[in-house]
């Protein structure tokens, strides 16, 4: 665990690919996070890699059509067994009884997304040693500028438990992503086709317009710096 910070300097700036491999040789239990297009792509790399990955998604209840089924043909089309993390059904409906299903426009999205997002992706991350996630600089200019590929996890780590965590996307651009999904046939979102980018749960997504950042869809209610659900923190 010492060494992160050399292995940082080592892998700074390398190509996605010798991240991951970094990743998947180094520890046993290391799990994708999958949601998004970016994911796709790491899946299909990480198979290159390594045969036995282990990927999971949120399944926070309010979820897309469309991404429900974007799910399944990943699942299919890799061949691969997906973890469907869910909230604890006894906080929950005690959440929704008393506030409602849309209360986060009225008071924000975080106390939601605490339990639908973070305290399901908290029970998983505590069984492994690293996880790999599809984010990039370019996601937000406000959030996510100083991501390093690889860190001891500023949200999910505990004295008892330093967890690493792989980012081997963060250079990449969305334009990047979306050759190499078109390069090897990749399945993605069909809501992308609708004008959709970066994509949540349904009542907090909508499609951008030409020329706003990829993130404007999330939580569009809100102040622009506010954009994270609390799964990624800086350091």
């Amino acid at each position: 665990m010492n060494n992160i910070e050399s292995i940082q300097s080592e892998l700074q700036g390398k190509n996605s690919r010798k991240v991951l491999r970094h990743a998947l040789e180094n520890y046993d239990q290391v799990a994708i996070s999958f949601s998004g297009a970016e994911d796709v792509v790491l899946i299909d790399m990480a198979l290159k890699i390594r045969q036995d990955i282990q990927v999971f998604s949120l399944d926070t209840g309010r979820l897309h059509p469309e991404t429900y089924q974007f799910i399944e043909r990943v699942r299919k089309h890799y061949k691969i067994d997906i973890e469907l993390l869910v909230p604890d059904y006894k906080n929950l409906e005690a959440f929704v009884k008393q506030k409602g299903l849309f209360s986060f426009y009225e008071d924000g999205h975080e106390e939601c997304c605490a339990l639908r997002k973070v305290a399901p992706l908290n029970r998983k991350l505590a069984t492994v040693d690293a996880w790999i996630t599809g984010q990039r600089k370019d996601q937000s200019v406000d959030t996510r500028q100083d991501i390093p590929e690889i860190q001891i996890d500023p949200a999910f780590s505990t004295d008892s438990h330093p967890l690493i965590k792989f980012n081997p996307l963060v250079n990449q651009s969305s334009a990047q992503i979306w050759d190499y999904i078109e390069a090897y046939q990749v399945p993605f979102n069909t809501l992308h086709k609708q004008g959709y980018i970066s994509i949540g749960c349904e009542p907090c997504t909508r499609p951008v317009l030409p020329n706003q950042h990829e993130r404007a869809g999330r939580w569009w209610w809100e102040d622009a710096t506010k954009k994270e659900c609390g799964l990624h923190i800086a350091k």
